[in-house]
């Protein structure tokens, strides 16, 4: 089995996805969390000067969504034809669209305008895609529920209630923490803001 090693902010973020494959599939890896403060310290050794990274067998690799998607179909957690996995993928882009342009370090007013202004159109179209089904894929969970989960965690911590109004998305979540390896992972995991 191969030696993993997650190096991170102190904070769940994007490296969040990727402790969640882990823990899907009872992997072990080495958890090494560099504080915010002290990045400039560290920046400069790892690719693009950005984290998360994995190290795996001492190769580091980067991109979160990249590895990610490697995990996950490790874990088989991806589709089962191609056309899944383009479906899943798409899905993942979005909220990733979505996540990526949320105001983190803005004050609560644009925060708010952020949400206000995009967060229905995400929301709705997500509602859409999810239909009757449990989840994304229809009849098997996929990391794309995973993901799902954990980026409107973080919105929830900066806007409460920013799914209240989507019963079949916070059914979905719950889906996604009732699954055994998870409740154990929320459980045990570090604590951390967001």
């Amino acid at each position: 089995m191969p030696n993993y090693k997650l190096t991170y902010f102190n904070f769940r973020g994007r490296a969040e996805i990727l402790r969640y494959l882990f823990a899907y599939t009872n992997t072990e890896f080495e958890d090494h969390r560099i504080e915010y403060n002290d990045w400039s310290a560290h920046k400069d050794a790892y690719p693009f000067g950005k984290l998360p990274v994995v190290e795996i067998d001492g190769t580091v690799y980067y991109q979160s969504l990249a590895i990610g998607r490697y995990l996950a179909k490790k874990a088989g957690l991806t589709g089962k034809t191609d056309l899944d996995d383009l479906r899943i993928d798409s899905i993942i882009d979005t909220i990733d669209d979505f996540v990526s342009l949320f105001p983190w370090r803005g004050d609560e007013k644009e925060k708010k305008a952020y949400i206000d202004e995009n967060g229905c159109t995400l929301l709705s179209g997500l509602e859409k895609e999810l239909g009757d089904h449990k989840w994304f894929a229809g009849e098997y969970v996929t990391w794309a529920d995973l993901f799902w989960d954990i980026c409107s965690d973080s919105i929830e911590y900066y806007q409460p209630g920013f799914s209240k109004d989507y019963p079949k998305l916070l059914s979905l979540k719950k889906s996604v923490k009732e699954l055994p390896e998870i409740a154990a992972w929320i459980k045990r995991r570090p604590q951390t803001p967001y």
